[in-house]
């Protein structure tokens, strides 16, 4: 795994996020409780946590979100299946 090195470089938009505070949008749906958001002005990214709380992406939590939709999304596609063999039955 590779080591996260922040990139420290000036940007107006992050001294306006740092006055107004940041404008999130979601980006990303993990799970239906999971989801990754974007700062439209800076481009931070963030995700809840496990108490619901955001939290700044880091790549551990880039990867563990990874993980958890492909797993969600294994679940969810075997419930539908099983789903559509009882409703042929």
């Amino acid at each position: 795994m590779k080591k996260y090195t922040p990139k420290s470089s000036f940007s107006i938009a992050k001294i306006y996020c740092g006055l107004f505070g940041h404008k999130y949008v979601a980006s990303k749906q993990v799970t239906n409780y999971i989801k990754e958001y974007t700062c439209s002005h800076c481009r931070e990214q963030v995700t809840t946590n496990s108490k619901g709380r955001l939290e700044v992406m880091t790549p551990k939590l880039k990867e563990i979100n990874d993980v958890l939709a492909f797993v969600h999304q294994k679940k969810t596609a075997r419930i539908n299946n099983k789903i559509n063999l009882q409703a042929a039955s």
